[in-house]
């Protein structure tokens, strides 16, 4: 039996890249996924059907989600799939900027995007779940999100003040969430990626110079794959990962490290 058979796994952010690549493992694993993206999900959908996946997309604009909206998603959702097993809030932007140059706007939107949003619908998936969601006469039953952090969570970085406070939040609010409600049988964790290989970062990669200061960085000597944070999430939203709550874990071929 495949390790998310009859589970409901949501990925926000999944038309490409990073959440492309977490969805599509968890169709592998027999799960019905869910995408919810403000971009074009046809090719995901495909993707996803042709692993045998049940699958629903969802356009959402998360730069608009606030706590109503994540409510009604939720409820759309869940009347289409019946239930909700895991949630990877892994939806978000970067901009770049000096930091006594950051706009007003890019800095609103990076904790709206990055932050309001995964907050909302993590709020309102543990409400479910609280009052209709979960089964007591079943021991294995248990929410599990997961959210996507950065190795910004853990440092300052250059021209993304924006950016590196969303994700600090990110941290903060998985262990939030843990601390308050691990114990209703829901599991709040994190990944926090290093440097992946993904169409947003290939002009770095095509940056010889740039390219060469990373790797040099990098104990592993590579760049990392959306395969790799996809495998560390569905090992935290299986059972395996029953105990762990309010890590953050990093897989960032030990950059973090150094």
């Amino acid at each position: 039996m495949k390790r998310f058979e009859n589970k409901v796994a949501i990925v926000t952010g999944a038309s490409r890249g990073i959440g492309r690549g977490i969805l599509l493992a968890f169709a592998r694993e027999g799960a019905h996924v869910v995408s919810v993206d403000i971009g074009d999900q046809t090719e995901t959908g495909e993707m996803a059907a042709a692993l045998g996946a049940r699958f629903n997309a969802y356009t959402e604009d998360f730069g608009k989600l606030n706590q109503a909206a994540a409510a009604a998603l939720v409820q759309r959702i869940l009347a289409d799939t019946g239930r909700i097993d895991a949630l990877v809030n892994n939806a978000g932007i970067i901009r770049r900027a000096p930091i006594v140059d950051h706009p007003e706007e890019d800095w609103n939107a990076l904790l709206q995007i990055n932050l309001s949003a995964p907050f909302f619908l993590t709020q309102a998936v543990a409400k479910w779940w609280l009052t209709t969601g979960r089964d007591l006469s079943e021991p294995n039953d248990r929410l599990k999100v997961v959210n996507i952090a950065s190795m910004l969570s853990f440092q300052g970085g250059i021209f993304v003040p924006g950016y590196t406070a969303a994700k600090s939040g990110i941290a903060g609010i998985t262990k939030a969430f843990a601390n308050e409600l691990a114990k209703e049988r829901m599991n709040f964790n994190a990944v926090a990626p290093g440097y992946i290989a993904t169409e947003n970062t290939r002009p770095i990669r095509e940056d010889e110079s740039r390219n060469a200061s990373i790797l040099a960085r990098i104990p592993e000597g590579r760049w990392g794959e959306p395969a790799d944070i996809a495998e560390a999430i569905l090992f935290l939203a299986s059972n395996a990962a029953d105990y762990m709550n309010g890590t953050i874990m990093n897989v960032d071929g030990g950059w973090l490290a150094r």
